[in-house]
C-alpha cells in the first residue's frame, strides 16, 4: 500500500534537553530545522543528539503528524513551532500509530515502526500544562532505520513493506 504524505520538518538538534534531567532544569540545545536530511541505517539521522547513540536503538528517528500539532495549539491556546516537542519529521497525510509494528519506506529511506513516542512530563513545560495527557496515544512515532538516504520536505510516499523484520 502506498499513501501520499507531506514532509512539513525536519528538525534536527545537537544535544538533549530533558533526557537524563530528572528533577533537574532542562538543557537548551537549539533545534534545527533543515530542508534536507540524511539518514544512516542502524544510526539515526547525522546531525542530531541520537546519532548513534544505542546500537539498535529504538528511537534513531521520531515522526510527528502535524494535525496533532495543531489540535494541541487548539486545546492550549498557545503558539508553538513544531519543534517544541523535539521529534524529527513532522508529516502529515498518514496516522502514525498505524505504522506501529510495520515496516515502511519514504522514497529511498526504509523504517521500522517501533512504538508510540509516548510523551513525558517534560511536555507540560515546553508546551503548556496538561499537554502530557493530552498526548497520549497521539505523541508520535519512533522508529529504526532500516536502509540508509536522504529525506526532504514536500509530497512524499510512504510505502508499506513486509513485516517487520
Amino acid at each position: 500500500m502506498i499513501f501520499p504524505v507531506r514532509i512539513l520538518g525536519l528538525f534536527l538538534s545537537p544535544g538533549h534537553d530533558f533526557r537524563g534531567r530528572h528533577g533537574q532544569a532542562r538543557e537548551n540545545h537549539e533545534v534545527s530545522e533543515v530542508s534536507e536530511a540524511e539518514f544512516v541505517a542502524g544510526k539515526g539521522i547525522r546531525g542530531d543528539r541520537y546519532f548513534g547513540f544505542q546500537e539498535n536503538y529504538k528511537a534513531q528517528v521520531t515522526f510527528f503528524d502535524h494535525a496533532v500539532h495543531e489540535a494541541v495549539l487548539e486545546k492550549f491556546g498557545v503558539s508553538r513551532k513544531p519543534q517544541v516537542y523535539r521529534r524529527n519529521v513532522l508529516t502529515t497525510g498518514i496516522d502514525l500509530n498505524e505504522l506501529v509494528g510495520k515496516s515502511f519506506s519514504i522514497g529511498d529511506v526504509r523504517f521500522t515502526g517501533v512504538e508510540e513516542c509516548s510523551p513525558c512530563y517534560w511536555m507540560d513545560q515546553a508546551v503548556a500544562p496538561g499537554t502530557e495527557e493530552f498526548l497520549k496515544g497521539r505523541g508520535g512515532l519512533r522508529t529504526r532505520i532500516l536502509e540508509s538516504g536522504r529525506l526532504q520536505l514536500g509530497p512524499a510516499e510512504i510505502t508499506l513493506l513486509d513485516p517487520v523484520p
